[in-house]
């Protein structure tokens, strides 16, 4: 029996391998073979994370195809399904959160030299109005890129990362 939906759900994103899934699996359906080898994983190991995934409600089965003799699911990752979790527990947060800062560093072995690219941090104080447009913003960035992403290596396409963590803070 699985967990709550917001805790699991939390828990579940705070993987790295399961955070490159997700990205993966926004732009095409993969089984779990497909996604261990695009990932350099193991089939074994994936399948694994598709499960749990899956269970935690943020992939959806696509198809069931079959691959010599046996049934092979393909899932896919509707961005909008992560919208459901959340927790009122701070270490669940900040788990994800170090999770997709690791996630962040290991993109950025990989961030190509010379071309534009956008990077901002910030701790200040806005007011209200301003706070929800920066947030609709970042909401509209990331339905953008997702509606967007295409299978790896489509003709057209390049490798981009973004990663945005946005939160309003308790007073001091």
């Amino acid at each position: 029996m699985s967990e709550s939906p917001s805790l699991d759900g939390l828990r579940v994103l705070a993987h790295p391998v399961r955070l490159r899934i997700l990205s993966l699996l926004t732009g095409a359906a993969m089984s779990a073979a497909e996604a261990a080898r695009e990932l350099g994983e193991t089939q074994a190991n994936i399948s694994y994370h598709l499960r749990r995934l899956h269970e935690a409600g943020l992939l959806d089965v696509v198809e069931e195809i079959r691959i010599r003799g046996g049934m092979a699911k393909r899932y896919r990752h509707d961005p909008e399904s992560g919208m459901r979790f959340g927790s009122k527990n701070p270490q669940d947060e900040q788990l994800l959160a170090a999770t997709m800062a690791e996630e962040l560093k290991r993109r950025s072995e990989s961030r190509a030299v010379g071309p534009r690219g956008s990077m901002t941090d910030a701790e200040m104080w806005v007011d209200r109005e301003t706070w929800e447009q920066a947030l609709e913003h970042a909401r509209e960035l990331s339905r953008l890129l997702h509606a967007a992403a295409r299978p790896p290596r489509t003709r057209g396409t390049i490798p981009v990362s973004a990663t945005v963590s946005m939160f309003e803070m308790t007073k001091p």
